[in-house]
């Protein structure tokens, strides 16, 4: 198996797994992480993000095994994570108190959209 051929599983399985550790980053780090005060058990709309990630992260180590037939998903996590990166982006800047999210959660989903698209379009070609 060539090494390109490795990487994109290897990204899948690395970028899968931090999704699934955004509970834990968020405790750890959460001015970066976390978009509101005080426990992120307490915060609704965290708890929600949270599960959402979880299931992505969830999909995308299965996707591993075969990234030719989860093309699709893929892609979503792509762009879902350019414009979500894209919108906390606008927000830190509009909001002073959230300015750590520059240096966290902003080019976190900016790398793993750049580093899964350059491997997708070396693997499997340009989205449909």
């Amino acid at each position: 198996m060539p090494a390109t051929t490795k990487l994109l599983p290897f990204a899948l399985r690395a970028f899968g797994a931090t999704f699934c550790l955004l509970y834990v980053i968020a405790i750890v780090w959460p001015s970066g992480w976390a978009w509101h005060e005080g426990n992120p058990a307490t915060n609704d709309y965290f708890l929600m993000i949270v599960g959402v990630y979880f299931t992505l992260g969830v999909f995308l180590i299965r996707a591993a095994a075969n990234p030719a037939a989860n093309a699709s998903l893929i892609w979503f996590t792509v762009w879902s994570s350019a414009i979500h990166a894209a919108v906390m982006a606008y927000e830190s800047v509009r909001n002073p108190m959230h300015q750590g999210h520059l240096i966290g959660d902003v080019p976190a989903l900016l790398i793993a959209a750049a580093v899964l698209a350059v491997l997708m379009r070396r693997e499997v070609g340009a989205p449909a």
